[in-house]
């Protein structure tokens, strides 16, 4: 519960619940909204014709309602409406709470929800996955309540907060961007050499799995994500837990890529935070020839959008989601191999990338800065 000063109500005493249907007009078209999990919010599900919507009883919402999901609810399923989606309407598994003007502002309620103190509330009414959420129980639930002056003074303060917080991280995504755009332009420079154009079998070796699979082990495994987003760490499983015999366990340094996906990005080279993960037979793992190819420009290049479509034809399979990239045609791919000197340059850019980046990563990360927030807002530590 709160550490707040302010008296704590139940929110019936600040909303009401609004239950009000219109009969889908077949000849209409509607938008549909959804709340996203995780108290991230009200977005549009879709733009439909009314003959599309089989259930013809609907509810509208209106701008700056409270929506809750019957049974997401449990898992941060609610939030504010919009204004953008205004008018849009939702099943008889949602239900509308209005804010009372004289009692709540709904950017008050808006923050509140995405706290702990809320969430677990609501958690705590859903204890199974079939534990559906009632009108009554959110009403049931209670919420600081400070006058509509401290409300608007509170919101105030996070507003411009959260500005600041948005600033930073538009400034971070255009520093990363110049970044990745400065390592391209280096990887295409001809200044110290001509590219040339070298199969992929004279710079790497793929590395067959070499782990065999103990039922009673438990195997880390990694990961690889789409768009250029590189390796990451993803979750242990037990031997019993799958299917595969064997595991191939990757080494810092090494280059690999989901044969489903590498066509959409997912190709990189092994970090060091990485290092000792496995990876199952459908990850081919390559050890990289450093005297002909600098790791860090593999990297770099695969990781480019503008590469992925050269890999898309490679790519086998008549269906766009189940191309595949097998290994040898990986292997017979064409590689534009910048001067020894020009991959030096770009390995050490890249590096003082890297070094500059730790330098600057700040204790908190802007996406834990929020919550954090929030937390002492409603203590009244802002």
């Amino acid at each position: 519960m709160s550490h707040s000063k302010w008296p704590m109500r139940p929110l019936e005493e600040v909303i009401t619940h609004r239950k009000e249907f219109i009969t889908i007009d077949d000849s209409r078209r509607y938008m549909r909204c959804r709340v996203q999990l995780h108290a991230k919010g009200v977005v549009l599900r879709d733009r439909v014709q009314g003959s599309d919507i089989k259930t013809k009883s609907q509810q509208v919402c209106r701008h700056n309602e409270f929506l809750v999901a019957e049974i997401d609810a449990k898992v941060g399923g609610f939030g504010m409406v919009p204004s953008e989606l205004d008018g849009a309407v939702v099943s008889s598994h949602y239900f509308l709470f209005t804010p009372k003007p004289d009692r709540l502002i709904p950017k008050f309620l808006d923050y509140y929800s995405r706290t702990p103190q809320f969430r677990n509330q609501v958690a705590a009414r859903g204890s199974t996955n079939y534990a559906a959420i009632r009108p009554r129980h959110v009403l049931n639930y209670v919420i600081p309540t400070p006058s509509i002056q401290e409300q608007i003074s509170l919101v105030r303060r996070i507003e411009h907060l959260a500005q600041l917080i948005d600033t930073a991280r538009i400034l971070r995504d255009e520093s990363n961007l110049k970044t990745q755009q400065l390592c391209r332009s280096l990887l295409r420079s001809e200044t110290y050499g001509k590219l040339t154009m070298t199969p992929m079998r004279e710079l790497v070796n793929w590395r067959k799995p070499d782990v065999v699979v103990n039922e009673i082990d438990s195997y880390h495994f990694a990961g690889v994500y789409c768009f250029g987003r590189g390796v990451f760490r993803g979750t242990r499983k037990r031997g019993s837990e799958f299917a595969y015999k064997t595991l191939t366990k990757l080494r810092e340094g090494e280059f690999v890529y989901p044969k489903l996906m590498a066509w959409e990005g997912a190709m990189a080279v092994v970090p060091p935070e990485c290092d000792g993960l496995f990876v199952s037979p459908e990850f081919p793992v390559f050890t990289i020839d450093k005297t002909r190819v600098l790791p860090e420009v593999l990297d770099v290049y695969f990781r480019s959008p503008s590469v992925w479509p050269q890999l898309s034809g490679a790519s086998t399979g008549t269906n766009v989601r189940r191309r595949r990239l097998n290994p040898k045609d990986f292997l017979a791919y064409e590689f534009p191999l910048p001067s020894r000197k020009s991959q030096e340059l770009l390995a050490s850019v890249c590096r003082k990338v890297e070094d500059a980046r730790r330098l600057q990563e700040p204790s908190v990360e802007l996406d834990v800065l929020m919550p954090s927030i929030l937390d002492r807002a409603f203590k009244e530590e802002l």
